[in-house]
């Protein structure tokens, strides 16, 4: 009798430590960690042309809410997600009032997996685009903490609600200085969704990446939030050149350095083949400067030929500004291909009006990541041509065309000299 009032006991004890360890697991690896949790806010267009069936034999929106299934079941436990829409709620034609139709479908916090799903479900294509209205809504409801925050931007379309520009926006969260990095998915491969999307992305240092199937979506929105719970990376200060032979060499990370008013600084980076360069840029006035200003950063060869460029203009509305480029390297079929040293050139156009110093020159922050390159390099940039690839292609049709005529008339100046 005695041994069986132990043995329950002890399996009474066993019960309540094992509760008591599944209770509060959360608890227990902030203590472990002391960091604050990272946070993912998904912002998703549900606007009407969201209807478009042209991703898989589907419409836009079935897309999204298969992809939104399948990332909110492989969410990390320690990542606090969030969902917000643009466009799923107004029906009529008030452009005003449609430009203001942005709302927190699912708040920022820990995952609660079914609540998130049956709320995504839910979504009907509706209304308008009001993608500026949507980020800054999006940065507040990231607001506060430290730790990584990451907007995912998932749209099929230009923001309808201008002039409230959406890149001018993004410059404007960058701004403040908050960590705060939005990512861009287009799920139509226009050219002005391209560039305001890329914009957008550049100006805080994320990514844009235009999407077509459903795999594709799912993979990259998983990826992007799996990447928030990353560690948090530490700026590391470097020195740039005047000249690239003098630069220093620079692996994937964050670094901090400081350009002279009207100076060139300089950066190395090793790509090897099958991998892409991604890197970006942000300069900060710290001081009183004039008005209107620009940033270029350029990927060139070391003979100096250029690959591709990134560049962004300013008219003093923000105290930051950012731009980015991506070149993605060819694979090669020789396992032993040496890597393509590529120099990253960063000049801005600040200038400091009479009476303030020039001196120290202004913050810079430079990222460099150089990650696996896309299964299908369709960047004319992985060629090695960049922009050159369209000139190369009219003078080659050029030089063909010029061939012909110039045979044809030698024939016939052979065939005049022999009948005379």
């Amino acid at each position: 009798m005695i041994r069986r009032q132990r043995l329950a006991a002890g399996v009474c004890a066993l019960l309540a430590a094992l509760t008591a360890g599944l209770a509060f697991p959360t608890a227990a690896a902030a203590d472990e960690t002391g960091q604050a949790a990272p946070k993912v806010e998904l912002v998703l267009d549900v606007s009407g042309s969201m209807r478009t069936r042209d991703i898989d034999g589907g419409t836009r929106m079935a897309a999204a809410k298969q992809a939104f299934d399948d990332v909110l079941d492989a969410t990390p436990q320690d990542v606090e997600l969030g969902i917000r829409t643009l466009g799923a709620n107004y029906h009529g034609n008030d452009r005003q009032e449609g430009c203001k139709d942005t709302a927190q479908l699912y708040p920022v916090g820990p995952l609660n997996r079914t609540d998130a799903k049956t709320a995504v479900a839910t979504l009907v294509p509706t209304g308008w685009t009001p993608i500026g209205p949507a980020l800054l809504k999006a940065a507040g409801d990231l607001d506060g903490g430290d730790g990584t925050r990451r907007i995912v931007l998932i749209s099929d379309g230009e923001d309808t609600c201008q002039p409230l520009d959406p890149c001018e926006v993004a410059r404007e969260i960058a701004a403040k200085g908050i960590g705060l990095t939005i990512d861009t998915l287009g799920l139509v491969p226009d050219a002005k969704t391209r560039d305001q999307l890329s914009c957008i992305a550049d100006a805080t240092g994320g990514t844009y990446t235009s999407v077509q199937h459903k795999e594709e979506l799912t993979d990259r929105v998983g990826q992007l939030v799996h990447r928030a719970a990353d560690p948090v990376v530490t700026p590391v200060a470097t020195s740039g050149a005047a000249r690239c032979e003098q630069a220093p060499t620079l692996k994937s990370g964050l670094y901090t350095d400081r350009v002279e008013f009207g100076q060139q600084r300089w950066y190395r980076v090793d790509v090897d083949p099958g991998k892409e360069l991604r890197a970006s840029v942000s300069v900060a006035d710290d001081r009183t400067v004039n008005p209107s200003y620009g940033v270029l950063l350029r990927a060139v060869t070391l003979k100096g030929r250029e690959i591709v460029r990134g560049e962004a203009a300013g008219t003093g509305r923000t105290d930051v500004i950012s731009t980015g480029l991506r070149y993605p390297k060819a694979a090669s079929d020789d396992d032993n291909a040496p890597a393509e040293t590529v120099c990253l050139e960063v000049t801005h156009s600040f200038s400091a009006p009479a009476g303030v110093k020039s001196t120290p020159g202004l913050p810079l922050e430079l990222t460099v990541d150089v990650v696996d390159g896309p299964a299908k390099a369709h960047d004319v940039a992985a060629f090695g041509l960049g922009r050159g690839w369209w000139l190369l292609g009219t003078l080659v049709v050029i030089g063909f065309v010029a061939g012909l005529l110039w045979g044809w008339l030698s024939r016939w100046r052979v065939a005049i000299w022999r009948t005379n």
